[in-house]
Protein backbone atom coordinates (compact mmCIF):
# COMPACT_ATOMS: atom_id res chain seq x y z
CA UNK A 1 0.00 0.00 0.00
CA UNK A 2 2.45 2.05 0.78
CA UNK A 3 4.35 2.01 -2.78
CA UNK A 4 0.73 2.93 -4.08
CA UNK A 5 0.38 5.86 -2.10
CA UNK A 6 3.73 6.87 -2.76
CA UNK A 7 2.77 6.72 -6.78
CA UNK A 8 -0.25 8.61 -6.16
CA UNK A 9 1.91 11.27 -4.08
CA UNK A 10 3.90 11.74 -7.35
CA UNK A 11 1.15 12.09 -9.99
CA UNK A 12 -0.41 14.57 -7.36
CA UNK A 13 2.83 16.73 -6.97
CA UNK A 14 3.58 16.25 -11.05
CA UNK A 15 0.27 18.02 -11.45
CA UNK A 16 0.92 20.86 -8.93
CA UNK A 17 -1.78 19.59 -6.72
CA UNK A 18 -1.42 21.80 -2.89
CA UNK A 19 -1.38 20.13 0.14
CA UNK A 20 -4.36 21.46 1.88
CA UNK A 21 -6.86 20.10 -1.54
CA UNK A 22 -5.03 16.64 -1.29
CA UNK A 23 -5.58 16.49 2.63
CA UNK A 24 -9.27 17.85 1.71
CA UNK A 25 -9.67 15.30 -0.72
CA UNK A 26 -8.89 12.67 0.96
CA UNK A 27 -10.79 13.78 3.73
CA UNK A 28 -14.04 13.71 1.64
CA UNK A 29 -13.17 10.25 0.25
CA UNK A 30 -12.45 8.98 3.27
CA UNK A 31 -15.70 9.75 4.95
CA UNK A 32 -17.72 8.93 2.30
CA UNK A 33 -16.36 5.25 1.95
CA UNK A 34 -17.14 5.04 5.54
CA UNK A 35 -20.38 6.27 5.66
CA UNK A 36 -21.09 3.25 2.77
CA UNK A 37 -19.68 1.25 5.08
CA UNK A 38 -21.81 1.85 7.48
CA UNK A 39 -24.83 2.13 5.53
CA UNK A 40 -24.85 5.95 6.31
CA UNK A 41 -25.41 5.77 9.87
CA UNK A 42 -23.62 8.78 11.45
CA UNK A 43 -22.49 7.65 14.90
CA UNK A 44 -21.61 4.54 13.50
CA UNK A 45 -19.37 5.85 10.74
CA UNK A 46 -18.15 8.15 13.61
CA UNK A 47 -17.02 5.35 15.99
CA UNK A 48 -15.08 3.89 12.88
CA UNK A 49 -13.55 7.13 12.55
CA UNK A 50 -12.04 7.84 15.69
CA UNK A 51 -14.52 11.06 16.10
CA UNK A 52 -16.80 12.51 17.79
CA UNK A 53 -20.45 12.21 15.85
CA UNK A 54 -20.86 15.92 16.06
CA UNK A 55 -17.42 16.64 14.89
CA UNK A 56 -18.31 14.39 12.12
CA UNK A 57 -21.76 15.79 11.53
CA UNK A 58 -19.88 19.42 11.04
CA UNK A 59 -17.60 18.15 8.48
CA UNK A 60 -20.62 16.64 6.57
CA UNK A 61 -23.03 19.66 6.20
CA UNK A 62 -19.69 21.65 5.37
CA UNK A 63 -18.82 19.56 2.40
CA UNK A 64 -22.54 19.49 1.28
CA UNK A 65 -22.45 23.52 1.68
CA UNK A 66 -19.54 23.23 -0.50
CA UNK A 67 -20.82 21.30 -3.24
CA UNK A 68 -24.20 23.50 -3.39
CA UNK A 69 -22.85 26.65 -5.21
CA UNK A 70 -21.31 23.94 -7.68
CA UNK A 71 -24.69 22.30 -8.43
CA UNK A 72 -26.31 25.52 -9.06
CA UNK A 73 -23.41 26.80 -11.24
CA UNK A 74 -23.62 23.58 -13.15
CA UNK A 75 -27.40 24.25 -13.55
CA UNK A 76 -26.84 27.60 -15.57
CA UNK A 77 -27.59 30.04 -12.55
CA UNK A 78 -27.01 31.17 -8.92
CA UNK A 79 -29.95 31.78 -6.41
Amino acid sequence: MRARLENLIDEMLDGRILLSEAVSEFEKVYIKKAFLRNQGHLSKTARALGIHRNTLSKRVTAYQRAERPLARTARGGAR
